[in-house]
């Protein structure tokens, strides 16, 4: 199966990303993922079950250690095949 997860990290801060919005795109970045998009109002990511799964378990974990007040998710299934 493969999924497609979005989400958005906050507080928000237009001047200087905050640590919560650095750690999630290292967390993103290091994941077994493709068609990754970050942006300042939202960031995409597809992949497998698996790794996808995986990488909102580490973003969720380490982004509230970061300074996250809230997290924004949803993960949707965009096919089949894969891990």
């Amino acid at each position: 199966m493969r999924l497609r997860v979005e989400f958005t990290t906050e507080p928000f801060d237009l001047d200087e990303a905050p640590a919560h919005a650095l750690v999630a795109r290292e967390v993103i970045a290091a994941a077994e993922l493709d068609a990754v998009d970050v942006g300042p109002f939202g960031n995409t990511a597809e992949g497998g079950a698996d790794a996808v799964l995986d990488a909102v378990d580490a973003l969720l974990r380490r982004t509230l250690e970061s300074g996250a007040t809230r997290i924004t998710l949803q993960v949707n299934v965009i096919g089949e095949g894969g891990a």
